[in-house]
């Protein structure tokens, strides 16, 4: 759909891609950021010194909405200093799926999933390349065929680019929201009802920025969750959450927000005791369990479980039997 050079003005363009039809009556910052791989505040920058076209015509206001199928050239951003990952096949990356265009790998937790700071190696990225060199530069030189991320501590499936054609796709497909994002999530206490969905805004917290927060400023989020399971001793019930945003930290702070924190997270009140036992985890109990898509190339839909790894299942079989559960259904 679009080539990303390296040149600035006078030489190639940064961006020169068109608009595809899952952008339509979107914010041209946003668009730019989404189909260049930049910061929202990089492409509002590229907008502000005149550097981003339309159909030839300059854009000067961030807020402008793109049609389908219109030419967007970016012609700079200022400098970033990029770091290009090389590839190690020490990195283990369990893969559930692969064929041309695209990979669906099972993320561990505790793994980065692209180099950045203080985590320039020892990456999700890392692994893949060694073994699927071919995905270098493909959507990023930093974060080659990277569409969507899990949070360090998150375990789960994750969808891979293989080409810039899929990339450009599932793109699409993740800001047209079509694509299917299932979790399992182990929380403290049980909420009112079995079923619910928090809309919320999330932003940066005005108490600690390395945190995020629903907060008025933030931008949209929405989480369905239903309850699965639930426990008395200690009390704690197992959700699951289906995304229709992709905001970081979206169902921590959301479940944190309405009164249930994930169980073992630190950063969101999780980490608490129940009596005299406590449920030892190291990281919180989130698990992206299911995934799916259209493919890039045939349009086929495409579905793919993860399961429960091993710390998340002892956790559960120490809790014994649940005193209350409710079927799991497909999306």
């Amino acid at each position: 759909m679009g080539d990303v050079g390296s040149e600035g003005t006078g030489g190639l363009p940064m961006l020169d891609a068109v608009v595809p039809p899952a952008l339509e009556g979107e914010r041209i910052d946003r668009v730019v950021a989404l189909l260049a791989d930049v910061s929202r505040n990089r492409a509002g920058k590229a907008i502000d010194v005149g550097a981003v076209f339309l159909d030839g015509e300059v854009v000067t206001s961030r807020s402008r909405k793109v049609r389908a199928d219109e030419e967007l050239t970016v012609t700079e951003f200022e400098r970033e200093a990029k770091h290009v990952p090389e590839g190690d096949l020490s990195v283990v990356v369990p893969v559930l799926y692969a064929d041309d265009d695209v990979i669906v790998v099972v993320k561990p937790a505790g793994l980065v999933v692209h180099p950045g700071a203080g985590n320039f190696e020892g990456t999700l990225v890392n692994g893949l390349l060694a073994r699927y060199p071919e995905i270098a530069g493909v959507g990023s030189v930093a974060r080659p065929g990277i569409v969507h991320r899990l949070d360090l501590g998150t375990s789960g499936a994750l969808a891979v680019a293989r080409t810039q054609v899929a990339y450009d796709s599932l793109v699409g497909q993740l800001a047209s929201r079509s694509v299917g994002r299932r979790y399992l999530a182990l929380v403290w206490g049980q909420p009112d009802s079995s079923t619910g969905v928090v809309d919320a805004p999330i932003g940066r917290s005005n108490k600690d920025r390395t945190r995020m927060a629903v907060v008025g400023s933030g931008r949209p989020a929405r989480t369905h969750f239903e309850i699965e399971d639930t426990w008395n001793v200690p009390q704690v019930s197992l959700l699951r959450c289906r995304l229709e945003t992709g905001r970081t930290h979206q169902i921590r702070v959301h479940l944190s927000a309405i009164g249930h924190p994930l169980v073992g997270d630190r950063a969101y009140g999780g980490q608490r005791e129940s009596g005299s036992d406590q449920l030892r985890i190291d990281r919180p109990f989130l698990h992206a369990s299911h995934l799916a898509f259209d493919h890039p190339v045939t349009g086929e839909r495409m579905s793919f479980d993860a399961p429960l790894p091993d710390e998340l299942l002892d956790l559960l079989q120490h809790l014994g039997p649940p005193d209350h559960g409710i079927s799991m259904e497909s999306d």
